[in-house]
């Protein structure tokens, strides 16, 4: 029976175990995104005994930052840096991806001086444009060329936490009257796009899509939404899904209060019956033993740990050694 600690081949990459670190915001980088010491030092504390390492969400374009010390990935100066860090992940052993993100409505313009975009308008961004959407798919295929030159072994777009790929896909926040609103079919449009023309820039490697299956609301995007989205992104080059929240963000406040672990893998289990490439399940996991669980009973294929590695660098390191001396009694 396949367990946490099996390994697993993705497009011809294999990764030692199943064991995942989700991109979550270090606030390390530098003032203007740049890659700093102690970026690599965080990562590298942390690689060790991973399958998969997915860095922190990179603002693709200056006016989609959100944080002040957020990583970038907009310019070709930070390409350097970028490298820095890939090569000292897998100098551990681990694959490494990076992830690709622009904030949408929240984008900090204190950050930016620039007024915050997004599919609609609200109190806090304006309505993109139809040539404005363009150029943000392209600065998205351009952050994937980087990521590639900066060694890394693959991307995941963040189609999650309502940034904008997600405000796109949600009906909460996107009431466009265009190609890019109103019906699934056309919400589904531009989050398909971006991911075609980062297939372009990925050339073979790994591409992971973080996708908010469920907003968490009365008008929420419907899980069944999010089943036709997932089949179209595979069918446009997606290999990997990493099932999470959608404008609740990645932590669901009810499921923290009782501390349930694993509250977004009931979606990413009833995504896994209509795709056929491997589901990332997350949501406060803690325990080795339940992560291996999940892996067991076939709900996912691997498991991300997120908040318990940014507690424990050693974590994976740990969890390794107990499984392996529980399975060997």
């Amino acid at each position: 029976m396949v367990g946490l600690l099996e390994p697993l081949e993705v497009k011809g990459l294999l990764l030692k175990n199943r064991i995942v670190m989700p991109p979550m915001y270090s606030g390390l980088a530098g003032f203007d995104g740049v890659v700093t010491d102690e970026v690599i030092k965080h990562y590298v504390q942390r690689s060790k005994a991973l399958g998969l390492l997915v860095v922190e969400h990179t603002f693709v374009v200056v006016a989609g930052k959100m944080a002040e010390r957020q990583l970038g990935i907009y310019d070709n100066r930070l390409i350097a840096g970028l490298e820095g860090l890939s090569s000292r992940v897998h100098a551990t052993g681990t694959p490494v991806v990076i992830q690709l993100n622009h904030a949408g409505r929240r984008a900090n313009k204190e950050l930016t001086s620039i007024d915050p975009v997004a599919p609609s308008a609200n109190e806090t961004a304006r309505e993109l444009r139809g040539e404005e959407i363009e150029d943000l798919i392209d600065a998205f295929s351009m952050a994937a060329e980087r990521a590639m030159k900066a060694g890394f072994d693959g991307v995941e777009v963040h189609g999650a936490h309502g940034f904008l790929i997600n405000q796109f896909f949600s009906p909460l926040t996107n009431q466009r009257r265009d190609r890019y609103g109103g019906s699934l079919e056309n919400r589904m449009r531009f989050p398909l796009e971006v991911v075609e023309r980062v297939v372009e820039k990925v050339k073979g490697r790994l591409l992971l899509y973080r996708l908010g299956a469920d907003d968490l609301d009365l008008a929420r995007i419907q899980l069944e939404d999010s089943k036709k989205l997932a089949v179209k992104l595979e069918e446009v080059g997606v290999d990997i899904i990493d099932v999470s929240g959608g404008l609740c963000g990645s932590r669901a406040r009810a499921a923290q209060l009782q501390g349930k672990q694993g509250f977004f893998v009931h979606q990413a289990q009833r995504i896994k019956k209509v795709v056929n490439g491997p589901i990332i399940g997350v949501g406060g996991i803690r325990e080795p033993e339940y992560a291996d669980s999940l892996i067991r009973a076939g709900m996912v294929d691997l498991v991300a740990v997120g908040r318990a590695l940014l507690e424990d660098s050693e974590w994976a390191v740990k969890a390794v050694r107990k499984l392996e001396a529980a399975h060997s009694e």
